[in-house]
């Protein structure tokens, strides 16, 4: 455990070397090669800071974002660089998870993509590709799946904690459905749902959840507020 913790320790510090921070994006901007915006998931926020930048940023910078539900073509438009924008989807937590999603958008060009590709295998990350669909691959599986989970609930057919038993050790997932629920948030759950709700609102699989909805009213969020679908000490 020991040994453990002193690599994680220098993991952090050799990372922590590598890296500058500044508060001033438009300041640093005009000397990057790629920039990747991970900030709030709000569409008109992302889109404001990308036309910004896009004014201050050399001509052969590529943008990506890593959002995880909103539209990158959507997000470029707001940009006079189209075909040098692209998706770059990382997951949490970061350091842990190998995958990253590279989104090309139908404006995307070849040799941006490429470089994103690139880019993903130099930080020592598998990068898979997708096209601009919400949720691309794994979001776009995992949310569905997470809210069936939850319609299944609602019905009375089984109960949450036997669900999450159930995938947990019938079907090798790290967490159950629930937990995971929780872990991710379920604002940010239901923020997914409704987006994309809006944008297929015949598609059963975007259906929102009486019960989600009741519980971020509620302002029960999952483990950061300590209680969700399940309470937290």
């Amino acid at each position: 455990f020991l040994e453990m913790f002193q690599a994680g320790a220098e993991f952090i510090e050799k990372t922590l070397k590598n890296l500058t921070t500044s508060t001033d994006a438009v300041a640093v901007v005009h000397s990057t090669d790629l920039v990747i915006e991970a900030i709030v998931e709000n569409q008109e926020i992302k889109n404001e800071l990308f036309k910004r930048l896009d004014k201050f940023a050399p001509e052969h910078t590529i943008f990506a974002s890593n959002t995880s539900s909103l539209q990158i073509t959507q997000l470029a438009n707001s940009t006079t660089r189209q075909d040098r924008f692209g998706g770059l989807h990382f997951f949490n937590p970061v350091p842990m998870m190998k995958l990253v999603e590279v989104i090309k958008t139908p404006m995307t060009s070849q040799k941006t993509f490429e470089s994103l590709v690139d880019f993903s295998k130099a930080v020592g990350k598998s990068p898979v590709s997708c096209k601009d669909t919400p949720g691309f691959i794994v979001n776009r599986l995992l949310v569905p799946y997470m809210m069936e989970a939850v319609r299944l609930f609602e019905r009375g057919d089984a109960s949450k904690e036997d669900i999450d038993v159930a995938m947990k050790i019938g079907a090798g997932y790290p967490m159950g459905p629930f937990e995971l629920l929780d872990y991710v948030g379920l604002d940010t759950s239901k923020y997914i749902i409704d987006g994309w709700h809006a944008l297929e609102p015949n598609n059963p699989l975007f259906a929102p959840s009486p019960l989600l909805n009741k519980l971020v009213e509620e302002k029960k969020l999952g483990k950061k507020t300590g209680e969700g679908f399940y309470k937290y000490k």
